[in-house]
């Protein structure tokens, strides 16, 4: 039986996974770059905001922002269209929009624009739209028909602290590092940061939000960018200079076999499922909240939500889930 996905109140942070079906590494740098353009159209439509982001061969990661739902003016819905649909039929849509408010019929204009609005601030939506936008233009393009798409989408429900959020989107920027393709993800373009290296604005504001205050005080990029790239290659440990980042792997074996702790720097560059399989992750006040929201997702036997993260030094960080499978594994094995 599937189980419900949890989902947050109000404002809500995601981590979102998908693959391609059977893991085929269908992605070279000219789908990559298709799915970026994608991505970032469906973004702009929907109203939620990717923090940051990261697309390899046969998968991809996205830090995702839903905001609470805002209600849309006529002008705004119609300009939020053109991102995902052609002019033409863009134009019909603002004519009927018009005709109808022209004549009185109000209650028909809104249900008109409650068939697009309806996708919008939804991180199912999100996904559903992302994807089915791809692989319309991937089975176009390449003459083939089916599913694109391994099963179905994981996502984990994360707390919006910058402790939580770094963590992150530092691990989704570091996805090429781990996976031997580049040693320092400001090269690898097809990530967030890549992105915002580049000078992409819309990249530099989804990890300025990452790195932003709790008061809600927003910085530049030129010191907010040089503190994200502080936290990706930490105090003590030196900048990239061959692959995996820098870091030992021989060393991050014998401490997950040992059942010791790994630095926060390290276990970034493991495959770590607490990210893609934990549920809900943040503080202890976070997870417990969260639980006691979506009990029915858990045994009758379940009395607290939080759970400690093995491997590493999470600082404050806990899970729902327990993982008891290989909850961190290797670089060299991701």
């Amino acid at each position: 039986m599937r189980v419900a996905r949890i989902l947050g109140e109000g404002e809500a942070f995601y981590h979102i996974l998908s693959r391609i079906v059977d893991r085929r590494l269908l992605l070279d740098d000219t789908e990559k770059e298709r799915f970026r353009r994608i991505m970032r159209a469906v973004e702009a439509f929907s109203g939620c905001q990717v923090l940051t982001w990261a697309c390899l061969s046969n998968h991809w990661h996205v830090c995702l922002r839903v905001p609470e739902p805002e209600p849309l003016t006529d002008s705004e819905l119609i300009k939020r269209l053109h991102y995902l649909y052609e002019n033409a039929a863009v134009e019909q849509i603002a004519t009927e929009l018009a005709d109808l408010r022209a004549n009185g019929r109000d209650t028909e204009a809104e249900a008109l624009k409650a068939r697009y609005t309806c996708r919008m601030y939804n991180l199912s939506e999100f996904v559903k739209t992302l994807k089915q936008r791809f692989t319309m233009s991937y089975n176009r393009r390449h003459e083939r028909q089916g599913t694109l798409w391994e099963s179905r989408f994981k996502s984990v429900l994360f707390e919006g602290s910058r402790r939580a959020l770094w963590a992150l989107a530092s691990y989704i920027d570091l996805n090429a590092v781990r996976a031997g393709i580049v040693s320092d993800p400001q090269n690898y373009r097809f990530c967030g940061y890549g992105e915002a290296i580049a000078g992409v604005k819309i990249a530099r504001q989804g990890l300025i939000r990452v790195m932003q205050s709790p008061d809600g005080t927003m910085a530049n990029w030129e010191r907010l960018g040089k503190h994200y790239r502080h936290l990706l290659y930490q105090r003590g440990v030196k900048e990239p200079d061959r692959n995996r980042g820098g870091i030992d792997i021989e060393r991050v074996k014998e401490v997950l076999a040992t059942g010791g702790r790994l630095t926060m720097r390290e276990v970034l560059l493991c495959r770590v499922r607490y990210f893609s399989d934990g549920m809900i992750l943040g503080s202890r006040v976070f997870v417990d909240e969260a639980f006691h929201v979506h009990r029915g997702n858990f045994g009758v036997k379940r009395r607290t939500g939080a759970r400690k993260m093995q491997s590493a030094s999470w600082h404050g960080l806990f899970t729902a889930r327990r993982l008891q499978l290989a909850p961190v594994t290797p670089p060299a094995v991701c």
